[in-house]
């Protein structure tokens, strides 16, 4: 299950769960943790591409000049 419905601190910035999930998938990735690489040479080998993927596009809703008269969509 993803950590944003598990309990934790509130943050109230946009994405704010995708956020989380995406930053503890690389953190706790076998390319972090055992071969002690940094996180964003870890992205660049494509780990957690589905998070990163998901993320973007929350972020990118936030922009899109269509969603102000149809809101945010539902991440």
């Amino acid at each position: 299950m993803p950590k944003y419905y598990e309990e934790k601190e509130d943050d109230h910035r946009a994405c704010a769960g995708l956020r989380e999930d995406f930053k503890s998938c690389l953190l706790q990735h076998d390319c972090v943790v055992k071969e002690g690489k940094k996180p964003s040479e870890c992205l660049k080998e494509g780990h957690c591409k589905a998070l990163q993927v998901s993320f973007f596009e929350c972020k990118r809703s936030m922009l899109d000049t269509r969603s102000r008269f149809r809101g945010r969509k539902g991440f």
